[in-house]
């Protein structure tokens, strides 16, 4: 989870400018009921883990928007009608095919008290833009941001397709260089050329003096450089989802206006050629049947609770209406409401990326409510469970094999036929489970046997000191069908046929069998050293087999130390031997 670390005096700063008080003791006790992990709270600095679901809390800035309706009751929803800032970006119909969403707003008059200041908000806002850039934008890929001093700008703007000989001056440089050697020698460029991988021609956008503002989503141009005298700012956003790229806009921006700035719109033409003011700073209208309230929390919420609880989650209750037609979930594909059915109407910020499903806005008002005043209930369903047939004789198994100090650890399930069958030298009897489209050559099927997942094991362990001793008590796949085995080894300078010999008989005295006939096995059989293995008969029936593990078996997964092993069927055992309890 993203973590950020606030100022206290800031984030006090921030909710005094609209009359809100600064209780540290209310922020520790309640704020991590809106999606946050409160690590550190005191008089100077507050650490909190954001969740997720929240990246509209990931800056102070936007943090304190959400603490004012949260803690605070304050009503942050609003009509607001931005100024146009007669600026307007064209995009050339070629970007449609190598970075199709453009986005752009303008912040004038951000207010700082001197240059100190606003050098201070310059690192919160790379910092806010970075994680914006993990949350939202995966990495860039989906959305990235850039962020310019507008003095030095001189629009309109232009984003079009170049090839990689074109050269501009990028951050942090003094000469121009081409985008060919960005991508291969700049720190920004060599971590994310992989986004424009594949690609002849890459996005710029410039301005109407052709200087380039950015080179998305790799690297701004170094004379757009936000300074501390710095009090304008032109933000783009560019990437390939459009609710990603517009949630990020809006945050960036929404942290600059609460700095005293004021958002101003840019007209664009995008690549199709169509007309569109931006940023849409319009609340979403979501629509709720109203039968989920009680279904999901319990209990009907009235008006006033409706209504204070949005508020509290930065949204407001427009009321409710009967559903005019069937109204379909996101995907257009799954219904859930009729015709005529009774609906609530939210509109909440544009910039709540979270907000998905109905369901979604069930949880918001379950939140901005209290958990606390949803009453009580109990379930309707018997919930009392049935123990598994083995549940027993696995219980001794486990006590059996810890008795004797061995570990029990859990391996993949997924394996493939070299570890399975060709290094330890058994057939396939049954029919394999293969994974259709594999990710790896190492996970193709299904496991049928659990020795292989402990060599690898002790191979990854060779670092420790002697003796190691594991076990497992996991599920193989025979015939497409599960099935229950254990297996253990036990890695150890002295001890041979004798020393496993033993910890069989003790094994098998543990869980209380009897009629024990041990045979030799044939040499070359599975992973065991010819004449030092054996298999375990109970009441006349296979039940597993033992033995000193071949040298050349070992070394095949870089063991040079003496093994010896077993593994048993514990559907066998389970048949063989009777049940104490």
């Amino acid at each position: 989870m993203p973590t950020i670390s606030i100022d206290q005096k800031l984030l006090a700063s921030l909710l005094s400018k609209h009359g809100c008080d600064h209780d540290i003791a209310d922020v520790e006790h309640r704020l991590p009921l809106l999606g946050t992990d409160i690590d550190r709270c005191d008089e100077e600095f507050l650490d909190i883990e954001i969740f997720p679901n929240r990246p509209d809390l990931l800056s102070a800035e936007t943090l304190s928007v959400a603490m004012r309706a949260f803690l605070h009751n304050q009503r942050i929803h609003s009509e607001e009608v931005l100024n146009p800032s007669g600026i307007a970006i064209s995009v050339d119909s070629e970007i449609s095919k190598i970075r199709p969403i453009i986005l752009g707003a303008v912040v004038r008059g951000l207010v700082m008290a001197d240059d100190q200041e606003m050098d201070s908000f310059i690192k919160q806002l790379m910092e806010h833009q970075e994680k914006l850039h993990f949350a939202l934008g995966r990495g860039r890929r989906r959305a990235s941001i850039g962020v310019h001093d507008l003095s030095t700008l001189h629009p309109p703007f232009k984003v079009r397709a170049v090839d990689r000989n074109h050269k501009f001056t990028p951050l942090a440089m003094d000469e121009e260089i081409s985008i060919e050697e960005i991508l291969s020698n700049h720190p920004k460029g060599v971590e994310f050329a992989h986004l424009l991988q594949g690609m002849e021609r890459v996005p710029i956008i410039e301005d109407s003096k052709g200087a380039v503002l950015s080179f998305p989503p790799i690297i701004n141009g170094n004379h757009t450089t936000v300074q501390p005298k710095t009090r304008d700012l032109f933000i783009d956003v560019t990437g390939w989802d459009r609710r990603a790229c517009e949630s990020c806009l809006m945050l960036v921006a929404l942290q600059a206006k609460e700095r005293g700035g004021e958002i101003q719109t840019i007209q664009l033409t995008d690549c199709d050629g169509n007309e569109e003011i931006l940023p849409n700073w319009a609340p979403v209208h979501h629509r709720v049947p109203e039968r989920l309230i009680p279904t999901i929390l319990g209990r009907e919420l009235n008006e006033n609770e409706l209504t204070n609880a949005m508020t509290r989650m930065g949204g407001m209750y427009t009321g409710r209406n009967p559903a005019t037609k069937e109204e379909t979930s996101t995907n257009g594909t799954m219904q859930y409401a009729k015709p005529g059915e009774e609906m609530l109407c939210f509109e909440m910020p544009r910039w709540r990326f979270d907000l998905l499903h109905p369901v979604d806005l069930v949880e918001e008002l379950a939140i901005g409510h209290g958990y606390e005043d949803l009453g009580i209930d109990v379930p309707k369903a018997p919930m009392n469970a049935l123990p598994r047939p083995d549940d027993h004789l696995r219980r001794r198994i486990r006590t059996s094999m810890q008795g004797m100090g061995f570990m029990q650890i859990q391996s993949l399930t997924l394996s493939n036929d070299d570890d399975q069958f060709s290094r330890m030298r058994w057939k396939p009897f049954n029919a394999i489970t293969r994974i259709t489209n594999p990710i790896t050559q190492e996970h193709t099927m299904m496991r049928h046997f659990l020795l292989p997942g402990l060599l690898r094991l002790l191979s990854s362990n060779r670092h420790h000191d002697l003796p190691q001793s594991v076990y497992e008590l996991g599920t193989v796949v025979r015939d497409h069908v599960n099935s229950d085995r254990l297996a253990f080894v036990t890695a150890e300078r002295v001890g041979g046929f004798a020393a496993i010999r033993g910890r069989i008989q003790a094994f098998l005295r543990d869980l209380g069998a009897e009629n024990i006939v041990i045979e030799a096995l044939p040499d070359n059989e599975g992973p065991w050293l010819a004449g030092r293995a054996a298999r375990v008969l109970l009441k006349g029936e296979w039940v597993g087999c033992f033995g000193e593990i071949d040298p050349a078996i070992s070394q095949t997964f870089e063991l040079l130390v003496p093994l010896n092993g077993a593994e048993f069927d514990v559907e066998a055992l389970k048949s063989t031997i009777t049940d104490p309890v």
